[in-house]
């Protein structure tokens, strides 16, 4: 049985046979993004949803992102750069969205994200989905600073060069945003 279109199962196996394909060939001056993409596509798939909330717009902002550094290959020379890069436009396309959405909503049109399937609804039990509906209610830059550290597992510096903040205020909003949290998982209970 073929698993569903949950977040793991973002690339089927054909893509993943013809990036594999892709990323040998040499010469070709797209080998490192096809490289990039293999790697890492399904981890900035799923760091752009716990930042927006439903997978179509995580893909969206994601397949956004590698389109537009395919268009600009001839710029990225430093590929150990590229992914802080990626994760960066990942970031700031995020962004753009939600912002999109908070527009959308104050012109009294109601952004409703798709639902989630049965498949992603029976693997997530209630604790994760409070903690997901709780980081959703986060403001914007709390929300990124806790994806980025908790999920990627990145530290202080990285998570400020992602974000173009201070480490200090990286650390500030990391405190508060686990505080808050917190409150809102405590209140839940």
């Amino acid at each position: 049985m073929q698993p569903g279109p949950g977040v793991a199962g973002v690339i089927d196996v054909e893509t993943e046979e013809a990036v594999a394909e892709g990323a040998g060939a040499e010469g070709d001056p797209a080998a490192p993004l096809i490289a990039l993409f293999a790697d890492h596509h399904v981890a900035l798939v799923r760091m752009a949803l716990l930042i927006v909330g439903d997978r179509p717009t995580a893909e969206d902002v994601v397949q956004e992102v590698f389109i537009a550094m395919h268009g600009r290959l001839e710029r990225l020379h430093d590929h150990d750069r590229m992914l802080p890069y990626a994760r960066k436009a990942v970031i700031n396309r995020c962004r753009t969205a939600l912002r999109r959405r908070k527009l959308a909503e104050r012109l009294h049109r109601h952004y409703e994200p798709p639902v989630w399937s049965a498949e992603s609804a029976v693997l997530l039990d209630e604790e994760h989905r409070q903690v997901l509906h709780a980081l959703r209610a986060l403001p914007d830059r709390q929300r990124e600073v806790l994806v980025l550290r908790f999920y990627l597992g990145l530290d202080h510096a990285q998570i400020a060069e992602v974000t173009g903040i201070s480490r200090g205020t990286v650390k500030s909003t990391s405190s508060r945003a686990l505080a808050a949290l917190a409150r809102k998982l405590g209140e839940e209970q």
